[in-house]
């Protein structure tokens, strides 16, 4: 019965996600202020190269408007655990050549990543968060994701890939 109901909890939440985040989206549409993209193999040893691409979007736009050098950390953060997880867990079994496709765009009052990898999906809501004062070897990414961003939504695509969306509000722009 625990089973039946926590599975009608995790399409409801996502149903709700979903409408929350396209009813946000919708309601500034035309607000769009900057986006990038950029494509990697799928080498942890990337990941500088990864965080330097988006300090310089965010040095040339996020400080303009108001962003705090907290949310660049925050943001930067969540980009690495995003990144590393598609890396490690994603694309483990997969040649270093896939690609990971990266995604940042900034609205008036939010901005938005979007990490694009080619892997066996997995159900996030399965994952068990781990016990305060535990101590164990990984399985903390996803909930450090959820702690440092406003939305967190994984999704597999119609396309056979995999997007995770982390989205972050401006000081205004909370939902």
């Amino acid at each position: 019965m625990d089973t039946i109901l926590q599975k009608i909890k995790s399409v409801i939440y996502k149903r709700y996600k979903h409408f929350s985040l396209t009813y946000h989206k919708s309601r500034s549409m035309l607000s769009i202020v900057q986006q990038d993209h950029l494509t990697v193999k799928s080498e942890l040893k990337l990941l500088n190269q990864v965080q330097q691409w988006f300090e310089r979007f965010c040095l040339q736009h996020l400080f303009q408007l108001g962003w705090s050098e907290s949310q660049l950390y925050r943001l930067n953060l969540a980009l690495a655990e995003g990144f590393t997880n598609a890396v490690r867990h994603a694309h483990h079994a997969l040649p270093p050549e896939t690609a990971i496709e990266i995604d940042v765009s900034l609205w008036m009052d939010r901005l938005e990543m979007r990490i694009w990898d080619y892997g066996k999906p997995f159900n996030p809501d399965a994952l068990e968060e781990p016990e305060p004062g535990t101590l164990q070897v990984g399985g903390y990414g996803w909930f450090l994701l959820r702690r440092l961003a406003d939305h967190v939504v994984y999704e597999r695509g119609v396309d056979g890939r995999n997007c995770l969306l982390i989205v972050k509000y401006g000081l205004q722009g909370q939902p």
